[in-house]
């Protein structure tokens, strides 16, 4: 499932459930392992995965058991770009070069 911005809160959070229980199995660990290894309890961890809310402190505490750090990253990005810094990296295509004979470019059609 593509979570966006309309959806469902409720949604939001089984998706969530269910891609931390794929994680966990994918990785052979128990419900038990992976919650005595975040120091949580196991409780906390059935809730999140049957998709009911859980503290944030609780999810950061079970991504990093499972050594999904750069998720954290990825949850609130240090540094975003504002719009004028994304053109200035990708260059100006309008100032790099008109259709000028300068430029290279040709249509195909210019007279010998």
């Amino acid at each position: 499932m593509q979570i966006d911005q309309l959806t469902p809160d409720a949604a939001i959070l089984d998706e969530l459930g269910d891609r931390l229980t794929r994680v966990r199995k994918q990785r052979n660990q128990t419900q038990q392992a992976l919650a005595d290894e975040a120091g949580i309890g196991v409780a906390t961890l059935r809730r999140i995965e049957d998709g009911q809310d859980g503290q944030l402190s609780s999810w950061l505490k079970i991504l990093k058991a499972l050594g999904m750090e750069s998720a954290i990253n990825a949850l609130v990005p240090a540094t975003l770009d504002s719009p004028m810094a994304e053109a200035r990296r990708h260059g100006n295509r309008a100032r790099r070069g008109g259709h000028s004979a300068r430029s290279g470019f040709s249509w195909g059609d210019e007279q010998p």
